[in-house]
């Protein structure tokens, strides 16, 4: 299966363990939260909200859009921080997030 594939069906994944987990939400937020300059927009998102709205969004138009992927990313720690003091239990997510972070990460020699 191409990286391409890989990705999409790992993006699907996490969009329904999101469901799953009631994490999913129904309405985008404000566009305003949007124009935030802090990694994972953590001054104006919440966690699932960045993964729903940002980072899921922005990989599927990379993948639809043949460009190349990031070759350098590590999520899974944020997510693992943020969901530390749930009292749910997210950890199919996390695993999810730590699979497509070993498949795009790349050794650069």
């Amino acid at each position: 299966m191409s990286l391409d594939n890989q990705v999409w069906q790992l993006l699907g994944e996490i969009e329904q363990l999101m469901q799953e987990q009631a994490l999913w939400g129904s309405c985008a937020p404000e566009l305003s939260v949007f124009e935030s300059s802090e990694p994972f927009c953590i001054d104006t998102m919440s966690p699932e909200e960045w993964l729903q709205w940002v980072f899921i969004p922005r990989m599927r138009a990379l993948v639809e859009g043949h460009n190349p992927l990031p070759t350098r990313i590590a999520i899974a720690p944020y997510f693992e921080e943020a969901f530390n003091l749930r009292a749910e239990n997210h950890q199919s997510l996390i695993d999810a997030l730590h699979q497509i972070d070993r498949l795009l990460n790349k050794d650069t020699l």
